[in-house]
């Protein structure tokens, strides 16, 4: 049997009514306790872009909705990404509607060039939504890069 993790109890008030939203959160979404779904929401706030480095490697997503009969939005968007390629994991291209297209790209890489990339496609007319949600970092990396000796990598990236 796995060790357990060491607990560190504390307490935190909250209004009336806002733990009676809480419980009713908890229970939609099929947590045992108040506990548990207070961790996932901390894990979820700890891994907020902003809150990370730009040199931090992680993995996400990013997605996006546009019009796709705007202009050449398409062929800028295919080009933003094939600029990015050594980014971006895969992709998913779903059609909303007779307009409207949904993509979602998994990338994983330098979190700097992924709000780099972000920001380019949020910017693009006819991009309705585009957001940049962060799910892993790595932390070997954070660690190696927080290493104050240098050290040598075995692999070669070819652009």
């Amino acid at each position: 049997m796995a060790d357990k993790e060491d607990l560190t109890r504390f307490g935190v008030a909250f209004p009336t009514p806002l733990i009676e939203q809480f419980d009713e959160y908890i229970e939609e979404r099929g947590y045992k306790n108040r506990s548990e779904a207070f961790r996932d929401l901390v894990r979820k706030t700890l891994l907020e872009p902003s809150r990370l480095q730009s040199e931090q490697d992680v993995a996400g997503t990013i997605v996006m909705v546009y019009d796709h009969h705007i202009s050449d939005l398409p062929i800028r968007l295919m080009e933003l990404q094939h600029q990015a390629h050594h980014d971006i994991i895969s992709n998913m291209h779903v059609h909303l509607n007779h307009d409207q297209c949904l993509e979602v790209i998994a990338v994983r890489g330098n979190l700097g060039r992924l709000r780099h990339l972000h920001q380019q496609i949020q910017v693009q007319k006819g991009v309705l939504y585009a957001e940049l949600s962060v799910t892993y970092v790595d932390e070997l990396n954070k660690l190696a890069s927080s290493n104050s000796h240098d050290h040598n990598h075995s692999h070669h990236h070819h652009e």
